[in-house]
C-alpha cells in the first residue's frame, strides 16, 4: 500500500494554511482529497480552482446534473462520494 505523508492543519503554513482554512470554511472539515495534496500547495490551490470552475462555473449543465455526474463517476470508480 502506498503511503503519502500529509501535513496536518496544525502544522500548515503559508499557502497550505490558507488552503486548509478555505477548505474548512467550505465544508467544515478538511477532506482527504484536500489533505492528500498537502505536500504541494500550488497543486492543491489549482485543483480547488478547477473543481470550483467545473461545479460552479458557467455550463450548459445544471448544478444538479453536475452533482449526479460526479456521483456516477465516483460509484463507477468504487469511491465513497
Amino acid at each position: 500500500m502506498a503511503w503519502i505523508t500529509i501535513i496536518k492543519h496544525s502544522e500548515a503554513k503559508g499557502l497550505l494554511k490558507r488552503q486548509y482554512d478555505a477548505a474548512i470554511k467550505r465544508a467544515a472539515k478538511i477532506w482527504n482529497i484536500v489533505s492528500i495534496m498537502s505536500q504541494n500547495p500550488p497543486v492543491l490551490k489549482d485543483s480547488m480552482k478547477f473543481y470550483q470552475t467545473i461545479m460552479f462555473g458557467e455550463s450548459p449543465l445544471s448544478r444538479s446534473q453536475r452533482e449526479m455526474l460526479a456521483t456516477v463517476v465516483s460509484s463507477a470508480n468504487h469511491c465513497i462520494y
